[in-house]
């Protein structure tokens, strides 16, 4: 029927859309860091009569080596996918780096997202129709730091998932025009706010506001409602998404100059980075 791969698919919307493309018939294959929310997920697909089609992969998608890795193992497993979902996200009140040397959310929300898009173009190009389902920023974040993509000067707390979605949304911006001759469509969504786990370390005021988030927030299964039509049936080759109503692709967010800049810094940067 088909393959989907999800990373920061043990839970939320991304573990909701694994239960889903189960339903319909996919092989689905969760990327994440908990080995118990992979067994759950696993142990949960077998009561179902479905465990033959799922799979868990642990990884740590905030390191560059452990995304080359993912996409390795992805490209030898399935010879086609048909849906990327790209949900992996872990927020710091404080800025911390990780082994590479990158910032957190820059390394797991943008960078990773960039490797994964790219590095399984060969089988996304294999489907008949592939989506990316990218959770960016939706033309709603930014402005991107040009000067300080890794937000080593004034970090912004939660502003940094902000930061992170401007990226998102660039990211797939050029993909879109770079992948043209494929058939492989990009779909930017924002969701809103969902009541989830909203994973990460929190200093105490905003893990009090993560709280009341997790209290008012939207229900997952309505956020899943917004995408799928979508991801169904995408209406162009790039198509951006704010709860559940498409948005122009046109404005500054999606600037096109912009986003190829961006490419190349990401591209700089990676040739750069130690091996």
């Amino acid at each position: 029927m088909g393959t989907t791969v999800i990373t920061g698919g043990t839970d939320g919307i991304g573990r909701a859309l694994a239960d889903r493309y189960l339903e319909r018939g996919h092989d689905v294959l969760i990327v994440g860091t908990s080995a118990e929310k992979g067994e759950a997920f696993l142990a949960a697909a077998e009561r179902r009569g479905a465990g033959d089609r799922a799979r868990f992969l642990r990884a740590d998608l905030s390191r560059v080596a452990e995304n080359h890795r993912v996409i390795a193992e992805i490209t030898r497993g399935y010879p086609a996918v048909d849906l990327l979902v790209l949900g992996a996200r872990f927020h710091r009140s404080t800025r911390a780096e990780t082994p590479d040397g990158l910032e957190s959310n820059f390394a797991l929300y943008y960078l990773s997202r960039h490797l994964l898009s790219h590095g399984l173009i060969a089988p996304l190009s294999r489907a008949e129709r592939a989506v990316v389902l990218n959770f960016g920023g939706s033309g709603q974040a930014g402005p991107v730091r040009w000067n300080d993509l890794q937000l080593r000067h004034g970090y912004p707390g939660t502003g940094a998932l902000g930061h992170g979605g401007a990226l998102c949304d660039l990211l797939g911006v050029h993909f879109a025009r770079l992948h043209a001759d494929t058939p492989v469509h990009y779909v930017l969504n924002h969701p809103g706010v969902v009541s989830t786990s909203f994973a990460g370390e929190y200093d105490p005021a905003t893990a009090a506001a993560v709280d009341r988030l997790k209290a008012t927030g939207k229900p997952v299964t309505e956020a899943i409602a917004q995408i799928q039509p979508f991801l169904d049936e995408p209406p162009a080759r790039l198509t951006a998404v704010l709860e559940g109503r498409q948005v122009p692709t046109d404005g500054q967010a999606f600037d096109p100059a912009d986003a190829a800049r961006l490419h190349e810094m990401t591209e700089r940067l990676l040739a750069d980075l130690p091996r």
